[in-house]
């Protein structure tokens, strides 16, 4: 049988999907880490703001079994961290303290209340931001490229991403899609497209 994957505005019943792919597709391969991981840290950092804060931007990627990717963000970096900063993250580090483990746990726990945030220039440059992430089931259809230029399109300015320096296909795709590298972090690259 067919799988037919189609892109719908974002409705609160995508958010466990939405949750469960972040989790999925956090490691090569889709490996999920081992177990005693927390589910729910990583989509609290990449998923969560995004969906509450600009549910307008948001898109799931859905087929017959469910959500199978999905595309969030922002059209205003430092407007999002701050709202971020004031309504997002504060019951969260009040319910995930620090701990200084160093474990898959830890590091989450550690980006909850240290958010990582691109360098001034680039921000400057590239205001809007987004994420995107596609199961296996779902690429090779055309339909991240049909995200990404839309957003592009739809918020009007400079747009980056935040890409793992390991994927050098995803860097790949966005070379092709016409972002470059504007800044560079310990474990990751930025790259910025203008509006």
């Amino acid at each position: 049988m067919l799988n037919v994957v189609r892109i719908v505005d974002f409705n609160s019943s995508h958010l466990p999907g939405a949750y469960a792919v972040c989790l999925e597709t956090s490691e090569p391969g889709g490996v999920v880490p081992s177990s005693g991981i927390n589910p729910d840290l990583l989509g609290h950092v990449y998923v969560g703001p995004y969906l509450v804060r600009h549910p307008e931007l948001a898109s799931m990627v859905v087929d017959a079994s469910g959500v199978a990717g999905y595309f969030m963000g922002t059209n205003n970096s430092l407007d999002f961290w701050e709202w971020c900063e004031a309504h997002w993250w504060p019951a969260l580090r009040e319910q995930y303290p620090l701990t200084g483990s160093s474990d898959w746990n830890g590091k989450l726990v550690h980006l909850l209340h240290n958010p990582p945030t691109p360098p001034a220039d680039v921000v400057r440059k590239y205001p809007a931001h987004f994420h995107i992430d596609f199961l296996p089931r779902a690429q090779g259809g055309g339909l991240a490229r049909r995200l990404i230029d839309e957003f592009v399109e739809l918020v009007g300015v400079g747009v980056h991403l935040d890409v793992s320096r390991e994927n050098t296909n995803a860097i790949s795709v966005y070379c092709h899609l016409g972002f470059e590298i504007v800044g560079e972090a310990s474990e990751s690259f930025y790259m910025g497209k203008n509006g």
